[in-house]
Order: structure tokens, then sequence, then C-alpha cells
């Protein structure tokens, strides 16, 4: 019988790496059927049994990765321990600048200027939907976001950002002319996250950079161009519980400005009763609040969704204030509008 371990492996091999990563499928796959591994994953708490961090530590600490099963397997079980302190030591942050793509069609239809609070923020690398460079593309039916083969419908926004972020669009999306010749106005920005990492620190930046996944360059050179944004301007990050918090911060937002709660792929790593709380804090707020998780994860949003999202897909759903506009990439790199939005 297989573990429940070698099982989230297994999944993860088939829904999450599959057509994204072929070395993380592969060594996902070797890993749900190795015994031994599954053994030692199954020594850590639950949370810390992640496909994501072990990979990530495995990078971060020097181990192979790109070499192939047997590599990888001999050298994790020889460094173990370093490499289990570390999956304990840290948290999967990915910080994806790339889902500004996504948000910031959403942005701009709200009043401006804006006050953004990133719940889950990581280095807060999402807090600068304002000093980026954007590039929409339509579907041309075998496009896979990064341009390949779509066509160029807008491209616009910080001229001189070392980031660009593709993003295919499909729907009825606003991006209209007045988006595309001022991006929103931030006039406040802070994030919340239970271990912030600081773009200034050099171990923060190469943990982040270990977690992006190892044929996915582009995302790579994304994240160190935001990053060089992000050092220009360090945001304001906060330690804390989310939902005490974001009280705080909201409470701290500008005369004028409008609160903007926002957060990527974060309550999934809550419980669902931790989650229904961190709701019933933010329905409570001024404001707006934006959501841009796996469908499943907030039953508001999805039991509003207008259509279900291909099966095995791992789209995301873009929602303001709980009302589902779009499906998402989880990486930013699709915008499917609903008509009804």
């Amino acid at each position: 019988m297989h573990s429940d371990t070698g099982n989230a492996y297994r999944a993860f091999a088939e829904r999450e790496a599959r057509g994204n990563s072929a070395i993380y499928q592969d060594l996902a796959e070797h890993v749900a059927g190795d015994a031994r591994l599954c053994a030692l994953l199954d020594g850590l708490p639950a949370p810390k049994r992640q496909p994501n961090l072990l990979f990530g530590a495995v990078r971060h600490l020097g181990g192979p990765v790109t070499e192939g099963w047997p590599a990888f397997r001999d050298w994790v079980t020889a460094h173990w321990d370093g490499t289990s302190a570390t999956m304990l030591e840290r948290l999967t942050q990915t910080n994806e600048s790339g889902r500004c793509a996504t948000l910031l069609p959403l942005l701009a239809t709200l009043p401006q200027p804006l006050a953004l609070i990133e719940v889950g923020a990581s280095a807060g690398l999402c807090l600068y939907p304002d000093r980026y460079r954007y590039r929409y593309l339509r579907a041309d039916g075998g496009g896979d976001g990064n341009g390949g083969g779509d066509t160029t419908v807008a491209e616009f926004g910080a001229a001189e950002s070392p980031v660009t972020l593709d993003c295919t669009v499909s729907g009825p999306a606003p991006i209209t002319p007045a988006l595309r010749e001022r991006l929103p106005e931030v006039v406040w920005r802070a994030g919340i996250d239970l271990n912030p990492l600081d773009v200034r620190s050099e171990d923060d930046i190469r943990w982040l950079e270990s977690l992006v996944w190892p044929e996915q360059t582009h995302r790579l050179d994304r994240l160190r161009g935001a990053v060089r944004v992000a050092r220009a301007e360090p945001p304001l990050l906060v330690r804390g519980d989310l939902n005490a918090t974001v009280r705080e911060l909201v409470a701290r937002v500008p005369a004028g400005a409008t609160p903007v709660v926002f957060h990527s792929a974060v309550l999934a790593y809550l419980s669902p009763a931790a989650r229904e709380e961190f709701a019933a804090t933010v329905r409570q707020l001024p404001g707006h609040w934006i959501s841009n998780e796996a469908v499943s994860v907030l039953p508001a949003v999805a039991r509003r969704l207008p259509r279900p999202a291909p099966t095995g897909s791992g789209l995301f759903a873009l929602a303001l204030d709980e009302r589902p506009v779009a499906f998402t990439g989880p990486h930013g790199q699709s915008l499917d509008w609903f008509d009804e939005a």
C-alpha cells in the first residue's frame, strides 16, 4: 500500500510537475516509490514533507537535482540531517512577480490611489505592480503564456523596468486604453508573512532562487529583475499572525487611499477553519479583498464560479470581494476573464 507521503509526491508529479518540469516530475515519481526516502520524510511534520520544500532544500544546499534520480537519492540519504534541518527551518515562499500580470487589470478597476497589503508576502515582490512592464498576448490555441506563438495585444508599463511580465489573455479582460496609458497608482505598500524574506539578504534571495523549478530559466531571470526593483525601495514587511496583523496594517493605510488586501497561493497552507477565520476578518475591513487561490480553497468563491476549471489544469480563481472574475495561471502566465465579470 502506498504511504500518504508517496501519494502526495505522485499527485505532485501528475498534477503540478507534468508539462512544467520533467526533472521534478521524474524525481517526484521516484520519491513516491522509494520506501526509505518516504520513511525519512514521514519523520517530519506533515506540512514539511512538501515536494517543493524537499527539492528547494536540496538545491539550496548544493545537492544534485538535475543529475537524475540515483544521484539525488544517494545525496539526500547521505545528507539527510542537513536537508531535513533546512526543510524544518524554511517555508515554500515562492515569490512569483508574474502574478502581478493577472492582478493588474483588477487593481485598475478600483478607486485610486491604492494601498496594497499582501498576505503571505514572502519578500514582497508582488507589491510592485506599478514598477513592472506588461505584455498581454492573445492565445492562438497553442500559446504557453511566455509568448510562444501568441499575438501581442498590448505592451505597456514602467518603461525602464528590468521586468517584463508576459500573460496570455482570453475573455473580456479589462485591459483598457486608460490602463495602457497609466498603471494603478500605489501610494503605500506592506506585507505580512510568518517568515518575511529580506530582498537585501543574499541568503534569502538564494532561497527564493532555489524554489524556481530548474527548467524555468525565464522565471529565474524575472525573479532577479524583481529583486532589483524591490531593493530600490524595500517594502514594509511585518512578521505575524495574518488575522491580527492584517487589521493593524489596514488601520495604518494613509487617508484617501483605498486599502486592498490581496494574496496568491497562500491560503491553501491553512486549515479550512483558519481560512474561514481569515475570510471573516477581511470581510469586516474597509476597502477591497483580492484572492488568487486554487479553485477549491475558498468555498464562497468556488460556489460562484460560472464554470468549472478544466480538469487537471491547476488554474487559480481570481476574485474580488469573493466574486470570481477569472481563472489565472498559477505563475501569472494566463488570464481567462469570465464573460459574467
